[in-house]
């Protein structure tokens, strides 16, 4: 019983944190698509808060490599899953901020700032997915 429960509240963790990356992906595209007109569609939406979803889903609580006791500290690799996990959820939440900052505040930016943010977006939704992939695919 107790499993379940754990289980259970895994997944709903989970699918918080792909709720949480959806919004994210809704705020960013609607900032970016209330600056750039060939991006207004529902479709661009969808796409936005389906790549934040997926990229927080699995970037976002990736398995972490195994700890070897005795192992030289010196001689150990960077883990590029959670480098990438940390940097992507970081950069990804990051122009999220923004974006709800530039919507509220009702700012005009320059649109070097606004394709800064998208760029910013898919690059930080991007590391979380290959960090996840990473991470749920290494032995």
């Amino acid at each position: 019983m107790r499993a379940r429960v754990r289980k259970f509240a895994h997944i709903l963790e989970r699918f918080g944190l792909a709720m949480a990356g959806a919004a994210s992906g809704l705020f960013v595209a609607v900032h970016v698509g209330s600056s750039v007109a060939a991006l207004t569609s529902q479709a661009f939406l969808f796409m936005m808060m389906l790549g934040g979803a997926i990229g927080f889903y699995l970037g976002i609580d990736t398995p972490r490599l195994a700890f070897h006791p005795g192992e030289d500290i010196s001689a150990r690799r960077i883990d590029a899953a959670e480098f990438l996990s940390a940097v992507g959820t970081f950069l990804a939440t990051l122009v999220a901020f923004f974006s709800v900052g530039v919507i509220v505040l009702r700012s005009e930016l320059h649109i070097a700032w606004t394709a800064a943010i998208m760029l910013g977006w898919v690059l930080g939704v991007a590391m979380q997915i290959v960090a996840g992939t990473i991470a749920r695919t290494r032995t």
